[in-house]
């Protein structure tokens, strides 16, 4: 498992390459969410061991939020570890970094891991409860599976 603060830093810094800009604090939180969930699907292991709370809006590591608040996020993940991960940052910058931070927030209200982490907790209400990894793996691995059949549909119809 990777240090989450080399994660975010790396995301910050790769965001920052690729589109110009710093990313905002909540796309961040939502892209480490779907990197680790995404470290599941392709690797089948978590990439960090911090756990997200189920914030209103999405998934949140409490541990990153005030180093990116103080613009302390500048750790180096090592180049033996982008090019183990590099299939999923590829997946996150593709699809996921250019959507908007509300998009992303809406797509992680559809995960099961964090509708089941604030089970009981109203809308608007604020919560910690902790998202649990068995949870996003078993998100991961119905994303595994639609995009197993997504990719036999598509060749079978060829």
């Amino acid at each position: 498992m990777e240090d989450v603060v080399k994660i975010a830093s790396y995301i910050c810094q790769r965001y920052q390459d690729q589109f110009g800009q710093r990313i905002d604090e909540m796309k961040l939180h939502k892209l480490l969410y779907f990197a680790q969930r995404e470290s599941l699907i392709q690797l089948d292991e978590p990439l960090f061991s911090a756990q997200f709370e189920a914030w209103k809006y999405g998934p949140v590591l409490v541990e990153i939020r005030q180093l990116y608040k103080d613009d302390m996020l500048h750790e180096s993940l090592s180049p033996e570890s982008i090019k183990k991960l590099e299939g999923v940052f590829k997946m996150i910058f593709s699809h996921y970094a250019p959507k908007d931070s509300w998009s992303l927030s809406i797509l992680t209200h559809g995960e099961l891991s964090w509708q089941k982490a604030r089970s009981g907790i109203g809308e608007d209400e604020p919560c910690s409860a902790h998202i649990q990894i068995e949870d996003i793996r078993k998100d991961a691995q119905r994303i595994k599976l639609r995009r197993a059949l997504l990719k036999h549909f598509k060749f079978s119809n060829a």
